[in-house]
């Protein structure tokens, strides 16, 4: 079998955090990497995201960590607020990058992707925009991939970073299940009030609010609604209904809702998990980020597992003779991780939901705390 130092070809499916992450790591060892992305080169992802310790530890490696604190708002912990307005808890978060730079990063998700994708262009890796993986053969130490566009190239390694309904993982034969726990996450895009310097948490008498600055005058605002079905809101009702929801709580929460005024800038998805309870890889391919273990978001860190994968994905195969033997280096160092961090989302998930928020905030401080141990 030829080793990884050898013909080190990779196609990444996924032009998103963990396969752009992926992508410039492997370029940095010598990898030749493309990347199939199915949505157009101009789309862009949501408001905003947390980058907690871990995902800049392993950004700093990149030397991207400056520039993401420099473009979001550096922050030191979490304040977590009770049923009648009053602090109930403050969680400080490891700094795992020095301590005179910040815990954590709020920032735009727009302007991580754009750094993490200059980043890999940088690199030398190809983004094929418009384009993803229809069918794949392995074939001894190759993987056979045919694309969308109906071309068919044999690569090293492939690498699925196509989400939590990832087709690559379906077409590697691996199985997970996506469950869904009764939960809707609102967000809108709002000017940052002088007060939000930190990640706020809301509890509130159903659902649970808060507010993430990702700029000096940017921030975004989430309410998770508790007990509703998996539908789906038109545009124009989305902005009145949050506003509605937001109206429930008292003290700062009010001050947001007047904010929230267009409807165009509300999105509502539903609380969904995944996690692959075996292997992530067969043969020469593998899955990582929300492919293999998509979290709740509640522990902020699903951005930063997927950043930690790529990292390592291309550590252990530079390690190893084999792809198939890195590929399954890599599984074991992170599987436990993973499967810690979703497990512990679903389990605060529960809590909120029961209004068991005093049991929820030890429990968040002590996954953070278990975080900041090297991936």
């Amino acid at each position: 079998m030829k080793s990884c130092r050898g013909a080190r070809t990779a196609v990444i499916v996924g032009a998103g955090v963990a396969g752009l992450t992926a992508a410039s790591a492997l370029a940095r060892r010598g990898w030749r990497v493309e990347i199939a992305e199915a949505a157009p080169a101009t789309a862009t992802s949501g408001w905003g995201l947390c980058l907690t310790g871990p995902a800049l530890r392993a950004l700093d490696e990149l030397g991207l960590a400056d520039r993401c604190l420099a473009e979001g708002y550096g922050m030191a912990g979490i304040t977590h607020v009770d049923v009648n307005g009053e602090s109930a808890d403050r969680v400080q978060l490891p700094r795992l990058i020095g301590a005179e730079r910040p815990a954590m990063v709020g920032m735009a998700r727009p302007v991580l992707h754009r750094i993490l994708r200059e980043t890999a262009e940088r690199s030398g890796v190809v983004v094929h925009y418009g384009m993803t993986v229809a069918a794949v053969d392995q074939e001894q130490e190759f993987v056979r991939v045919r694309f969308s566009d109906g071309t068919v190239r044999q690569f090293a390694l492939l690498v699925g970073a196509d989400g939590i309904r990832s087709s690559v993982r379906a077409q590697l034969g691996l199985a997970a299940s996506l469950d869904y726990h009764g939960q809707m996450v609102w967000r809108a895009l709002v000017p940052r009030p002088p007060w939000a310097t930190r990640i706020h948490q809301f509890a509130g008498e159903v659902n649970t609010a808060g507010l993430i600055p990702i700029s000096g005058s940017q921030a975004y605002v989430f309410l998770t609604e508790n007990g509703v079905g998996h539908g789906a809101l038109p545009d124009a009702e989305l902005a009145p209904r949050l506003r509605q929801l937001l109206g429930a709580f008292p003290g700062r929460v009010k001050e947001i809702c007047p904010l929230v005024s267009a409807s165009e800038s509300v999105v509502c998805r539903p609380v969904q998990t995944a996690l692959l309870a075996g292997a992530w890889n067969r043969g020469n391919g593998v899955v990582i980020g929300d492919a293999a273990h998509a979290p709740a978001p509640q522990m902020a860190s699903g951005a930063a597992l997927a950043i930690e994968d790529g990292l390592v994905l291309a550590h252990e195969l530079a390690c190893h003779e084999s792809v198939g033997a890195g590929l399954e280096s890599f599984v074991n160092r992170r599987a436990r991780r993973c499967r810690t961090l979703v497990q512990t989302s679903v389990a605060i998930v529960g809590l909120e939901q029961a209004q068991r928020h005093h049991e929820a905030y030890p429990l968040v401080n002590a996954c953070h705390q278990q975080m900041a141990e090297p991936a």
